[in-house]
């Protein structure tokens, strides 16, 4: 009886162990996955300012982007953008179906896209000029 005990026993934990196992490769495989479809193609560009009446925001400075870049006058954007112009959350450059799209957040000062207000999301090309508040992006890829 105990040897019977015993063989049952050691079934169930080579059986519990093969389970696990089974379970480890499963997420191993799906994280693998979700790795080679999230990343797809790689997203690189910045934004950098052409003209800025902040002072803490000088000619020249580059922000990298993300693939969605928030900017505002919040401290928890991706952008700041310290002038009064400038709405808290002010617009959102978002990387979606291989291009880059603005739009304005419902700021009261308008998100502006190589001078003209934008009221849609609206596709963005490198060398594209985006103003928000009295500070003025441009928009650089690769």
């Amino acid at each position: 009886m105990d040897i019977a005990l015993l063989a049952l026993r050691l079934i169930l934990l080579a059986t519990l162990y093969l389970f696990l196992a089974a379970v480890l490769v499963l997420l191993a495989v799906d994280l693998g996955h979700r790795r080679r479809t999230s990343t797809g193609t790689p997203v690189e560009g910045r934004l950098v300012v052409v003209a800025s009446e902040a002072p803490e925001i000088v000619a020249g400075a580059i922000f990298g982007l993300q693939r969605l870049t928030s900017i505002g006058r919040s401290p928890d954007n991706v952008v700041v953008v310290p002038d009064t112009f400038t709405s808290s959350r002010h617009s959102l450059l978002a990387w979606r179906e291989g291009q880059w799209w603005l739009e304005d957040q419902g700021s009261r000062n308008n998100t502006f896209l190589n001078g003209h207000p934008i009221t849609e999301p609206t596709v963005v090309s490198t060398g594209d000029l985006i103003g928000v508040g009295k500070t003025q992006f441009r928009l650089e890829l690769g």
